[in-house]
């Protein structure tokens, strides 16, 4: 298991937090997301078979940047 803590700039709302939460907790291996638009962070618990790439693809695929 591993832990990624991700900077993500975009997020300004509690539907942006939702949003983020539920796209990446569709990835498969993905056990938790967090996120807060308040710190611009997301931290996601995966399995180490998750591809960090994939991830920050899907938050830019939202709409949002991973800086």
């Amino acid at each position: 298991m591993k832990e990624l803590k991700l900077k993500v700039r975009g997020m300004h709302c509690h539907s942006c937090e939702m949003l983020v939460t539920d796209e990446l907790g569709e990835i498969n291996g993905v056990k938790s997301v967090k996120a807060s638009h308040k710190d611009g962070l997301v931290i996601i618990q995966a399995d180490d078979s998750v591809d960090e790439s994939r991830i920050k693809a899907k938050i830019a695929q939202l709409g949002y940047e991973v800086v």
